[in-house]
């Protein structure tokens, strides 16, 4: 029998995030020949003109829930969204970027719907009608291999950002995009106003080039040199817990078991001793760059590339070498 994947797309300042599009990637992965893709887009005004990008990326319908009171991700709200959506889609599977908004609502929706779920997943292969999920154990020491076992059931799936490249995307292809009424319920909590802190115009988790420092950078000053570092190679900027515990950032930086796991292109270290905690938030990076004072930092048995030196030193260097080669 047919399925219908309905991929829940999500937006950020006006813009669809990345892990929108590999969330499509994502359910295509999956999908035998004869099923059906399909987006759902849920915010406040403007959310609509955004659809036509999903199209480009391989979404056979979309699905608008736009209303004011959706300006402000509320699990309650937006959870109330999707469901006057799925019960016009019947979707058999529902995929979601591993992000704050995806971790909250997929699992309330699965509980709604019934569903079995597999969260923080990074590849997907499909052999005849099985199709296996593959997602990180234990800090990402291990991996498994999971698939649901109810061929009828429902499937709620989280995709981490940066793990599965999206199809590429024809602004020629079209979709027809249907509006569903919001069905404003009774909240219990109502968002007043959003204050935001943010490690830079880059999100973390989906940024390609991460410059992340530890207690090696000192004080907050010390994060100057990489920021100017991440502004040339188009990055963001990181920390360790020690440098937010410290004072020197602010946690919304903080990359770690306790903090935000990322998968970079690259991801350069800059006076990261190296501790478990840290390693288990960015161990699964490309390529991974180490700068520290310290020969026998644990850091460097992960690193791909090592540099035994003063960061303070060494990062304007490598600063003003890229700011060359990227002319």
């Amino acid at each position: 029998m047919a399925k219908t994947f309905l991929v829940v797309a999500e937006a950020r300042g006006g813009k669809l995030r990345q892990v929108s599009f590999e969330a499509l990637r994502a359910a295509q992965l999956s999908a035998a020949e004869g099923d059906s893709i399909h987006a759902v887009l849920i915010g406040g005004s403007g959310t609509k003109a955004l659809a036509s990008e999903l199209a480009a990326y391989g979404a056979e319908s979309i699905y608008v829930v736009e209303d004011a009171a959706l300006d402000n991700y509320n699990s309650e709200a937006y959870l109330s969204a999707l469901l006057a959506v799925t019960g016009e889609v019947k979707p058999s599977a529902l995929y979601f970027g591993h992000t704050a908004a995806g971790r909250d609502l997929a699992p309330l929706a699965a509980a709604k719907l019934g569903a079995g779920q597999l969260s923080d997943v990074t590849a997907i292969s499909r052999s005849g009608d099985r199709v296996a999920f593959t997602r990180p154990l234990y800090a990402g020491k291990a991996v498994e291999k999971k698939a649901f076992t109810d061929p009828d059931g429902t499937w709620v799936v989280t995709i981490r950002p940066n793990n599965i490249a999206p199809q590429a995307p024809d602004a020629s292809r079209q979709a027809p995009v249907i509006d569903v009424a919001y069905p404003a319920p009774s909240l219990r909590s109502i968002i007043r106003e959003v204050v935001k802190k943010t490690s830079g115009t880059i999100d973390l988790a989906e940024a390609k080039i991460v410059v992340s420092g530890g207690r090696g950078v000192r004080s907050a000053e010390g994060f100057q040199p990489l920021e100017e570092l991440a502004a040339v190679l188009g990055g963001a900027v990181g920390a360790s817990r020690g440098a937010c515990d410290a004072g020197y950032c602010e946690y919304a930086m903080q990359i770690g078991q306790t903090g935000k796991v990322v998968t970079p292109e690259i991801y350069i270290a800059c006076g990261i001793s190296g501790a478990i905690q840290h390693l288990a938030g960015m161990s699964s990076s490309r390529v991974i760059i180490a700068i520290n004072k310290d020969a026998e930092a644990p850091i460097f048995k992960v690193a791909d590339y090592g540099i035994v030196g003063d960061l303070f030193e060494v990062v304007p260097l490598l600063t003003e070498e890229f700011r060359q080669l990227l002319k």
